[in-house]
């Protein structure tokens, strides 16, 4: 048992979902037949909702009974490439614009003008500067396959012959 439970207000009202299920393509069923059957569409939106509202982790979905991680995450691959929420995204658009109005000639983009920190290094010309002077890493056999010289009076006392 879950944290959330039926009637907690995360839930779709039933007259949102009836216009979201005619955009959801039909479910295909597993080549062997023999797994568990598919979670319900209904649950696994849900689920997706849960994720997009809180910003939890799809881990945290197991959590919440509401649907597993791996079914909705499964899920929404499959909606996000059928155009599930593309097009959920333009009809609210336009349910909007009838209810609200959208100035459709004035619009804005927000975005940076910066530089990139790391890009643009295959398009500079190449240094002859050492890796370290560049910020790169070293490998991890600094020895360069041999192996490495002892040092004399090392931390190890001398062992003192038997029976001295």
């Amino acid at each position: 048992m879950g944290l959330v439970v039926d009637d907690d207000g995360w839930r779709i009202p039933d007259e949102l979902w009836t216009q979201m299920q005619a955009l959801i393509p039909p479910g295909k069923p597993h080549p062997l037949g023999c797994h568990n059957p598919r979670v319900g569409d209904r649950s696994a939106m849900d689920a997706i909702l849960f994720v997009l509202r809180t910003g939890c982790q799809w881990e945290a979905l197991n959590a919440t009974g509401i649907c597993s991680k791996s079914s909705a995450h499964r899920r929404f691959q499959e909606w996000t490439e059928a155009g599930v929420f593309r097009d959920l995204w333009h009809r609210g658009l336009l349910a909007y614009d009838a209810l609200q109005g959208i100035e459709w000639e004035w619009q804005a983009l927000d975005g940076a003008m910066t530089k990139a920190p790391l890009g643009g290094e295959k398009n500079r010309p190449q240094s002859h500067r050492s890796g370290q002077e560049r910020h790169e890493a070293q490998p991890a056999d600094r020895w360069g396959g041999r192996a490495p010289r002892r040092r004399r009076g090392g931390s190890q006392p001398a062992r003192l012959p038997v029976g001295a």
